[in-house]
């Protein structure tokens, strides 16, 4: 067989488990739950897992250039590749440094997507682009055939979250090319909830819109949430007495920041949940809020593996490590036409329960939901820590500010110093935070303490590190 042919007839067997699996659905199946595929038991969950593994590992390799070359240098068949299992046992997680070092030999695209230039032209719908904070930018083409996918595994999640019809969304993004947003928007118009567009505008125009049209749902990033909650209260405007009652949160670690999380909600007055995901292998919602996600000692989220896998390995050898273990997570997508991806190494540490969820669901929990990016990880004279700790620490002080930064520097003798700016009413506060950072993260610390409302706002993706350090 041609290898053209090759690649059309696994496209093929793939697209036709793809739909073997989709519901077309517009409206919920029960009022607790969008889809009956959210309440299928682990065994279920594992068959279907097991079904889509066999398909796509050949699909990947007749379609994708990456993938073909790396099973060819592993030594590896697409039939080696036949369950969750032999995946695990098979094939080594796929780094970002991968993808990064292929986006840039293959400019534009890589060739890490299945999404060629021939079906782009027949059902491209829309690019989308991961930050490139910590290199190149992987750039991804996704079909109207991805669409139908997303929609629906978004629905799932925003229902399990607590959104119905008649709650009118305000959705605050920037619509640049990146998934969280956009992922949003197209569920909310599959389940029927009007969306009020809050591209383009300042914090001061998003606070009168909600004053004057009375949405019951914001999309935002976490650090939007505060910036605008505190826009209104400079106005006057108390954020708990508005129509808000739902904030769906993306693009930042939220649940896992019990402080942030918790100075959102009594802010708003409102249920905040969380809609997790990566540009590369989780493109639509992967972690997701049930019911019950604030029940226990520590938040969860759920993931919706029966259109993935999630597992979570060891930072330093990428083995898998047991359940309940605190881990990195790696994401295998089985729900795409243009990207579906073997075990990708998204890097975010949490603990994974396969426990039964009081709200019905068998999915996947992380629990402590996503607690810092391996990525993210700083390196302070040998003390390793993540800018969630230091969060954590801001967010406990009674009276300090949205804002915080975290300033690394090197020293005229060559030490490496931290300073930790915070916003609040009292300098003397400084030394306890100092402490705390000491006694959280291991590594002594400056603490300089300003005014309220002195650091910059942060009106999108929070970036609150600056590392200055001199190289060498």
């Amino acid at each position: 067989m041609a290898p053209s042919t090759r690649a059309e007839s696994t496209r093929t067997a793939w697209r036709e488990v793809l739909d073997k699996y989709h519901e077309d659905r517009s409206a919920a199946h029960s009022p607790q739950y969008w889809s009956p595929m959210d309440t299928w038991s682990r065994e279920r969950i594992r068959e279907v897992q097991d079904e889509k593994i066999a398909a796509v590992a050949p699909f990947l390799y007749e379609n994708s250039a990456f993938y073909r070359a790396r099973f060819d240098r592993l030594g590896v068949a697409p039939t080696d590749i036949r369950s969750v299992d032999t995946m695990i046992a098979n094939w080594p997680v796929v780094t970002k440094q991968e993808m990064m070092a292929d986006a840039a030999e293959h400019p534009p695209y890589g060739t890490y997507s299945t999404c060629g230039q021939a079906e782009w032209d027949d059902r491209g719908w829309m690019l989308f682009s991961s930050s490139g904070s910590t290199g190149v930018p992987r750039v991804f083409r996704y079909t109207q055939v991805d669409l139908t996918l997303w929609e629906q595994a978004n629905a799932r999640a925003l229902y399990s979250g607590g959104l119905r019809t008649g709650d009118a969304a305000f959705v605050m993004g920037g619509f640049g090319p990146h998934v969280f947003a956009w992922g949003v928007q197209y569920a909310l118009r599959k389940m029927g909830i009007p969306v009020i567009p809050g591209g383009g505008m300042d914090g001061k125009a998003r606070a009168a819109i909600i004053q004057r049209f009375q949405p019951r749902v914001l999309v935002c990033t976490p650090s939007y949430a505060l910036y605008l909650a505190r826009t209104m209260q400079a106005q006057g405007v108390d954020p708990a007495e508005t129509s808000v009652r739902w904030i769906v949160q993306g693009g930042e670690p939220f649940s896992g920041v019990p402080g942030t999380m918790t100075r959102i909600q009594e802010l708003w007055d409102a249920t905040a949940v969380e809609f997790y995901g990566c540009t590369e292998a989780s493109p639509h919602c992967g972690g997701y809020s049930c019911p019950e996600y604030q029940s226990g000692p520590e938040p969860f989220i759920h993931f919706l593996d029966d259109i993935q896998v999630w597992e979570s390995v060891d930072p330093d050898t990428l083995a898998p490590v047991a359940a309940g273990v605190r881990g990195i997570s790696v994401c295998t997508n089985l729900n795409s036409e243009s990207a579906a991806q073997l075990r990708f190494l998204v890097g975010d540490y949490t603990r994974l329960s396969d426990a039964p969820c009081a709200c019905g669901r068998h999915h996947l929990k992380g629990i402590g939901c996503m607690t810092g990016r391996a990525d993210d990880l700083i390196n302070l004279r040998g003390i390793k820590f993540f800018p969630m700790q230091i969060e954590e620490v801001v967010r406990s002080i009674p009276g300090t500010g949205d804002e915080f930064q975290i300033r690394l520097t090197t020293q005229p003798d060559g030490l490496d110093v931290m300073t930790v700016i915070v916003e609040h009413d009292d300098p003397a506060v400084a030394e306890t935070i100092a402490r705390e950072v000491r006694s959280r993260c291991e590594v002594r610390s400056t603490v300089e303490v300003v005014a309220p409302d002195t650091l910059p706002k942060t009106e999108m993706k929070a970036k609150r590190v600056v590392d200055e350090r001199r190289a060498g």
